[in-house]
Protein backbone atom coordinates (compact mmCIF):
# COMPACT_ATOMS: atom_id res chain seq x y z
CA UNK A 1 0.00 0.00 0.00
CA UNK A 2 1.39 3.74 -1.03
CA UNK A 3 1.95 6.09 2.40
CA UNK A 4 3.46 9.06 0.08
CA UNK A 5 1.26 12.07 1.36
CA UNK A 6 -1.01 13.52 -1.20
CA UNK A 7 -0.94 17.46 -0.43
CA UNK A 8 -3.95 19.32 -1.34
CA UNK A 9 -5.09 16.85 -4.12
CA UNK A 10 -8.25 15.66 -2.49
CA UNK A 11 -6.86 12.38 -2.15
CA UNK A 12 -4.99 11.84 -5.97
CA UNK A 13 -0.98 11.67 -6.65
CA UNK A 14 0.45 14.32 -8.15
CA UNK A 15 0.91 14.59 -11.98
CA UNK A 16 4.90 14.97 -12.27
CA UNK A 17 6.34 17.40 -14.86
CA UNK A 18 8.63 16.50 -17.55
CA UNK A 19 11.02 19.02 -15.47
CA UNK A 20 10.62 17.11 -12.30
CA UNK A 21 10.45 13.51 -13.55
CA UNK A 22 14.08 14.34 -14.78
CA UNK A 23 15.43 15.89 -11.67
CA UNK A 24 13.38 12.60 -9.48
CA UNK A 25 15.90 10.44 -12.01
CA UNK A 26 18.85 12.40 -12.00
CA UNK A 27 19.26 13.24 -8.30
CA UNK A 28 16.14 11.46 -6.48
CA UNK A 29 16.66 8.23 -7.19
CA UNK A 30 19.89 6.46 -6.12
CA UNK A 31 20.80 3.50 -7.69
CA UNK A 32 20.15 1.72 -11.41
CA UNK A 33 17.65 -1.02 -9.19
CA UNK A 34 15.60 2.01 -8.23
CA UNK A 35 15.55 4.06 -11.25
CA UNK A 36 14.61 1.00 -13.65
CA UNK A 37 11.66 -0.21 -11.33
CA UNK A 38 10.45 3.28 -11.74
CA UNK A 39 10.99 3.39 -14.99
CA UNK A 40 8.42 0.55 -15.49
CA UNK A 41 6.23 2.41 -13.95
CA UNK A 42 6.37 5.47 -15.86
CA UNK A 43 6.82 4.11 -19.33
CA UNK A 44 3.87 0.99 -18.93
CA UNK A 45 1.61 2.96 -16.52
CA UNK A 46 1.77 -0.08 -14.19
CA UNK A 47 0.92 -0.16 -10.88
CA UNK A 48 3.65 -0.75 -7.93
CA UNK A 49 2.73 -4.19 -7.43
CA UNK A 50 3.01 -5.18 -10.88
CA UNK A 51 6.33 -3.62 -11.35
CA UNK A 52 7.77 -5.39 -8.45
CA UNK A 53 6.09 -8.76 -9.13
CA UNK A 54 7.74 -9.02 -12.61
CA UNK A 55 9.67 -12.44 -13.74
CA UNK A 56 12.88 -11.83 -15.64
CA UNK A 57 11.89 -14.27 -18.27
CA UNK A 58 9.02 -11.83 -19.08
CA UNK A 59 11.48 -9.25 -19.50
CA UNK A 60 14.61 -10.92 -20.70
CA UNK A 61 14.46 -13.61 -23.16
CA UNK A 62 17.06 -16.84 -23.28
CA UNK A 63 20.01 -14.96 -25.09
CA UNK A 64 19.38 -12.03 -22.17
CA UNK A 65 18.13 -9.27 -24.76
CA UNK A 66 15.05 -6.97 -23.64
CA UNK A 67 11.55 -8.59 -24.97
CA UNK A 68 9.41 -6.31 -27.83
CA UNK A 69 6.76 -6.05 -24.75
CA UNK A 70 6.52 -6.84 -20.97
CA UNK A 71 4.22 -9.61 -19.48
CA UNK A 72 2.25 -8.46 -16.71
CA UNK A 73 0.71 -11.87 -15.08
CA UNK A 74 -2.87 -11.92 -14.65
CA UNK A 75 -1.75 -13.54 -11.13
CA UNK A 76 -0.23 -10.49 -10.13
CA UNK A 77 -2.42 -7.75 -11.36
CA UNK A 78 -5.40 -5.62 -9.45
CA UNK A 79 -8.33 -7.80 -9.31
CA UNK A 80 -6.48 -10.90 -11.30
CA UNK A 81 -8.51 -9.88 -14.08
CA UNK A 82 -6.16 -10.57 -17.31
CA UNK A 83 -2.52 -11.15 -17.97
CA UNK A 84 -1.29 -8.07 -20.41
CA UNK A 85 1.36 -7.10 -22.04
CA UNK A 86 2.77 -3.24 -22.88
CA UNK A 87 5.06 -2.95 -25.57
CA UNK A 88 8.34 -1.71 -24.23
CA UNK A 89 9.43 2.14 -25.14
CA UNK A 90 13.01 2.67 -26.55
CA UNK A 91 13.77 4.61 -23.26
CA UNK A 92 12.35 2.09 -20.67
CA UNK A 93 14.67 -0.70 -23.20
CA UNK A 94 17.87 1.38 -22.42
CA UNK A 95 16.94 1.15 -18.42
CA UNK A 96 16.13 -2.60 -18.52
CA UNK A 97 19.16 -3.11 -20.76
CA UNK A 98 21.44 -1.81 -17.91
CA UNK A 99 19.99 -3.42 -15.37
CA UNK A 100 20.25 -6.53 -17.25
CA UNK A 101 23.14 -8.25 -14.58
CA UNK A 102 21.34 -7.06 -11.52
CA UNK A 103 18.09 -8.72 -12.51
CA UNK A 104 17.38 -12.04 -10.51
CA UNK A 105 16.91 -15.16 -11.49
CA UNK A 106 13.05 -15.82 -11.18
CA UNK A 107 12.32 -11.89 -10.30
CA UNK A 108 13.04 -9.37 -12.08
CA UNK A 109 13.42 -6.98 -8.50
CA UNK A 110 14.69 -9.45 -5.97
CA UNK A 111 13.66 -9.19 -2.38
CA UNK A 112 16.78 -8.74 0.25
CA UNK A 113 18.63 -5.32 1.30
CA UNK A 114 20.91 -6.35 -1.03
CA UNK A 115 18.72 -8.03 -3.25
CA UNK A 116 20.45 -11.92 -2.00
CA UNK A 117 16.97 -13.03 -1.39
CA UNK A 118 16.39 -14.53 -5.11
CA UNK A 119 13.33 -16.59 -4.24
CA UNK A 120 10.76 -13.07 -3.57
CA UNK A 121 10.84 -9.96 -5.29
CA UNK A 122 10.75 -6.74 -3.20
CA UNK A 123 8.24 -5.77 -1.59
CA UNK A 124 5.82 -2.84 -3.10
CA UNK A 125 5.75 -0.95 0.61
CA UNK A 126 9.45 -0.91 0.55
CA UNK A 127 9.40 0.28 -3.01
CA UNK A 128 6.99 2.67 -1.96
CA UNK A 129 9.37 4.61 0.85
CA UNK A 130 12.47 4.32 -1.72
CA UNK A 131 10.67 6.52 -3.55
CA UNK A 132 8.87 8.14 -1.17
CA UNK A 133 12.64 9.06 0.81
CA UNK A 134 13.60 10.05 -3.24
CA UNK A 135 10.75 12.44 -3.61
CA UNK A 136 11.54 14.26 -0.36
CA UNK A 137 15.63 15.08 -1.30
CA UNK A 138 14.48 17.16 -4.23
CA UNK A 139 11.54 18.68 -3.01
CA UNK A 140 8.98 17.31 -4.69
CA UNK A 141 5.47 17.19 -2.75
CA UNK A 142 1.98 15.70 -2.76
CA UNK A 143 3.90 12.63 -5.05
CA UNK A 144 3.53 8.64 -4.36
CA UNK A 145 3.70 5.48 -7.09
CA UNK A 146 0.83 6.42 -8.02
CA UNK A 147 2.46 9.67 -9.37
CA UNK A 148 3.68 7.34 -12.20
CA UNK A 149 0.79 5.54 -13.06
CA UNK A 150 -1.37 9.03 -13.01
CA UNK A 151 1.54 10.69 -15.19
CA UNK A 152 1.46 8.27 -17.32
CA UNK A 153 -1.72 7.72 -18.11
CA UNK A 154 -2.67 11.13 -18.06
CA UNK A 155 0.39 11.82 -20.79
CA UNK A 156 -1.61 9.46 -23.30
CA UNK A 157 -5.14 11.57 -22.96
CA UNK A 158 -3.56 14.50 -23.66
CA UNK A 159 -1.73 13.20 -26.37
CA UNK A 160 -5.33 12.43 -28.05
CA UNK A 161 -5.02 8.85 -27.53
CA UNK A 162 -8.21 7.73 -27.19
CA UNK A 163 -10.26 6.27 -23.89
CA UNK A 164 -10.52 2.53 -24.51
CA UNK A 165 -7.24 2.05 -26.18
CA UNK A 166 -5.67 4.12 -22.38
CA UNK A 167 -8.16 1.57 -20.80
CA UNK A 168 -6.34 -1.58 -22.53
CA UNK A 169 -2.95 -0.34 -20.89
CA UNK A 170 -4.08 0.27 -17.63
CA UNK A 171 -6.03 -2.46 -17.31
CA UNK A 172 -9.05 -0.20 -15.32
CA UNK A 173 -12.34 -2.52 -15.15
CA UNK A 174 -14.08 0.47 -16.91
CA UNK A 175 -13.93 4.06 -18.20
CA UNK A 176 -15.25 5.44 -14.95
CA UNK A 177 -12.64 4.37 -13.03
CA UNK A 178 -9.87 5.59 -15.62
CA UNK A 179 -11.20 8.64 -15.81
CA UNK A 180 -11.03 8.90 -11.85
CA UNK A 181 -6.88 8.99 -12.75
CA UNK A 182 -6.91 11.43 -15.69
CA UNK A 183 -5.98 15.21 -14.52
CA UNK A 184 -7.65 17.98 -16.69
CA UNK A 185 -5.27 21.52 -16.47
CA UNK A 186 -6.69 24.73 -16.24
CA UNK A 187 -5.70 25.90 -19.56
CA UNK A 188 -7.29 22.60 -21.22
CA UNK A 189 -10.96 23.76 -19.70
CA UNK A 190 -10.15 27.44 -20.84
CA UNK A 191 -9.55 26.03 -24.54
CA UNK A 192 -12.22 23.89 -24.09
CA UNK A 193 -14.38 27.55 -23.47
CA UNK A 194 -12.40 29.16 -25.72
CA UNK A 195 -13.37 26.19 -28.95
CA UNK A 196 -17.84 27.83 -28.81
CA UNK A 197 -16.20 30.80 -29.87
CA UNK A 198 -17.27 29.07 -33.22
CA UNK A 199 -20.25 28.92 -32.06
CA UNK A 200 -20.95 32.46 -32.03
CA UNK A 201 -23.76 33.93 -34.55
CA UNK A 202 -22.34 36.78 -36.84
CA UNK A 203 -24.22 39.51 -38.19
CA UNK A 204 -24.56 40.37 -42.22
CA UNK A 205 -23.51 43.70 -41.78
CA UNK A 206 -19.85 43.76 -43.62
CA UNK A 207 -17.87 43.99 -40.75
CA UNK A 208 -19.01 40.44 -39.41
CA UNK A 209 -19.35 41.77 -35.80
CA UNK A 210 -21.22 39.26 -33.39
CA UNK A 211 -24.87 39.68 -33.24
CA UNK A 212 -25.12 39.52 -29.74
CA UNK A 213 -23.57 43.10 -29.01
CA UNK A 214 -26.05 44.88 -31.38
CA UNK A 215 -29.21 43.09 -29.65
CA UNK A 216 -30.31 45.69 -26.78
CA UNK A 217 -31.25 44.29 -23.51
CA UNK A 218 -35.15 43.92 -23.03
CA UNK A 219 -36.82 46.83 -21.14
CA UNK A 220 -38.28 45.02 -17.83
CA UNK A 221 -41.42 47.36 -18.93
CA UNK A 222 -41.62 45.81 -22.35
CA UNK A 223 -41.56 42.08 -21.14
CA UNK A 224 -45.31 41.07 -20.65
CA UNK A 225 -45.96 39.29 -16.92
CA UNK A 226 -46.00 35.40 -17.26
Amino acid sequence: MDTGVKVNRHGKAKILSPDEIQILFNQGLYNLRDRTLFAVCLFTAARINEACTLHTADVYDRKGRVRPELTFRKSHTKRKLATRTIPVLDELRGYLEKYKPEAGKVWLFPGGVFREEQDRHINPDSASRVLRKAFERVDIDGASTHSMRRTALTQMSNAGIPLRTIQEISSHRNLEQLQEYLEIQPEQVKGAIASLSLLSPVSETPDKIAVFPDVPSPNPQDVPPS
